[in-house]
């Protein structure tokens, strides 16, 4: 039997995905990279047997998303008895629209000769503009019940199984009405040198994927009896599920790697919350399955509009409790609602849109933030004293800590009561400390991009008034070849570049817990939300 080694590639080095556009006389590439992931489409060891010198190239119209795949290599393995090469094409058939396989030369005429791309435009509606490093982007959303936001979403899908672990492609053939509940948002880059006139000026950035679900909402008795009503079903008159009242998930979120470290994901999620924030049927804005990046991401995000709306300035911690919630005996608790102000966080939280869980981590960071670094940097050193410090700064670090612990201990109340209290408390330290430390890290990055975000503000003042256009050497137009690390966002947050063991990644919780409530515990882990 043939050497197994001598016969497989690496599917993650095969596979080239470019993106093209009409040039003079032929297709321009934009960008070319390769995947992060190809063990949904070709096995958990990410190989392809039976062939010598393979490329499997995935190209992709840049403005409609037409797909095109080809197959090449040197030597092909005959088959022996039941041992033969994978039949790529069949195993991408799964993945990819029919459209897909055509002829390479058909795919590039027709995206060469196709006069109707100078007056293409994304679908939906535009809902965000914005400049970056002197280029334009738009940001354009649109129902996923829209047929031609089904056909970008149909070629592009997988792409979702390339960058996005664990991701999986949307169906596209259930009805109308459920297909109304997802939203997508696509970032286009929107180009003022065109080298054809058939040349679309529409270049893609990156997109998400939302949808909604309906909730319920209780209300008050009413001091009267009501009338009984009548429903028909199914309804006489057609109506849409946005008019009802709905929590926002964001589900799916890719900026293509030739883009990212550019802040494109930080524009597109602030576009995604502004959009929700707007409607007054959405009553929270969730994230289903983040990966460390996204998360960062979206911490980034939430600190920052937090902190610009004047959110933070109302949230105040405890400076001095009363002493007898700390009396030096078992079971006495502090409750949450003696540290913080815990009808005003609710009704904040609600305002905002945000998750609890998410909500109660960021007002933690915040609160971190305000005390001494020394304070901080002293882990348990400064705790001997605990409440009946005479130092403010070490009072609110001790009742800052109790407020970690309270959430992590009753996130993971069913697991840490199977312990002895020894080694319950021990566990609830090294959370608390590990908690300490992500803090950290975030508040560091938060620092650095607001430094870096001034800088760039007076380098673009300072250009603007020399006449500058704002154009690098190597901003040539699709940003470069994008092959340096490759991760599912853009990396905006800082951190989560590396690839994790599948099946340890972050998840967002459903069960999120309210901040308001009584001692709030938690953690044998943290970090998910």
């Amino acid at each position: 039997m043939a050497d197994q080694a001598e016969w497989s590639t690496n599917a993650n080095e095969a596979v080239n995905i470019s993106f093209i556009q009409a040039g003079q006389t032929s297709p321009v590439t934009l960008s070319t990279f390769h995947p992060r992931f190809t063990y949904p489409i070709f096995g958990e060891e990410e190989c392809i047997f039976g062939y010598q010198g393979l490329k499997v190239n995935i190209r992709f119209a840049a403005h409609n998303l037409l797909p095109n795949a080809s197959i090449s290599y040197d030597k092909q393995f005959k088959a022996v008895d039941d041992t033969q090469a994978l039949d790529i094409e069949q195993t991408l058939r799964e993945w990819m629209p029919e459209v897909s396989f055509q002829q390479t030369s058909a795919f590039e005429s027709q995206v060469q000769e196709d006069a109707s791309a100078k007056d293409w435009k994304p679908p939906g509606e535009l809902t965000e503009s914005y400049t970056s490093r002197g280029r334009k982007f738009e940001i354009w959303s649109a129902e996923l019940s829209d047929p031609a936001v089904q056909q970008l979403i149909d070629h592009i899908q997988i792409l979702v199984s390339f960058f996005i672990e664990g991701g999986t492609p949307i169906p596209l053939d259930d009805q109308d009405w459920s297909l109304a509940r997802w939203k997508v948002f696509f970032i286009y880059e929107k180009f003022g040198f065109l080298p054809s006139p058939k040349t679309s000026p529409y270049s893609l950035v990156g997109y998400s994927t939302t949808y909604t679900f309906i909730t319920h909402q209780a209300s008050p008795a009413p001091s009267t009896p009501s009338k009984p009503q009548t429903f028909n079903l199914p309804p006489t008159a057609p109506f849409s599920l946005s008019t009802l009242p709905s929590r926002a998930r964001i589900s799916q979120f890719l900026i293509l790697p030739s883009h990212q470290s550019h802040s494109h994901g930080t524009h597109l999620y602030n576009t995604l919350v502004r959009t929700f924030l707007s409607s007054p049927q959405i009553s929270e804005i969730t994230v289903e399955d983040p990966n460390e990046a996204f998360d960062d991401l979206r911490d980034y995000c939430d600190y920052a509009r937090l902190t610009a709306n004047g959110t933070f300035a109302q949230i105040h911690l405890a400076k001095a409790l009363p002493s007898t919630l700390f009396q030096k005996r078992i079971g006495v608790r502090v409750p949450t609602s003696q540290l913080l102000d815990l009808p005003l966080l609710h009704n904040l939280r609600r305002k905002n849109k945000i998750a609890p869980r998410q909500f109660a981590r960021l007002v933690e960071m915040y609160l971190l933030s305000l005390l001494p670094l020394a304070t901080r940097q002293s882990g348990t050193a400064r705790l001997t004293q605990r409440a009946r410090s005479q130092n403010e700064s070490d009072r609110q670090w001790y009742y800052w800590r109790l407020l970690v612990k309270q959430r992590v201990y009753k996130k993971n109340r069913d697991v840490l009561m199977q312990l002895e209290r020894v080694e319950r408390v021990e566990k609830v330290e090294e959370t608390v400390g590990e908690q300490v430390g992500d803090y950290e890290r975030l508040l560091r990055r938060i620092g650095e991009r607001g430094k870096e975000r001034k800088k760039k503000k007076g380098k673009a003042e300072d250009e603007r008034k020399g006449g500058k256009m704002g154009w690098e050497k190597d901003e040539e137009i699709g940003g470069g070849e994008g092959r340096t690390e490759v991760m599912d966002v853009d990396g905006d947050g800082g951190g989560g570049g590396q690839r994790r063991e599948r099946g340890k990644r972050k998840v967002i919780m459903d069960d999120e817990e309210e901040l308001e409530g009584t001692p709030e515990p938690k953690k044998v882990k943290d970090g998910g939300r």
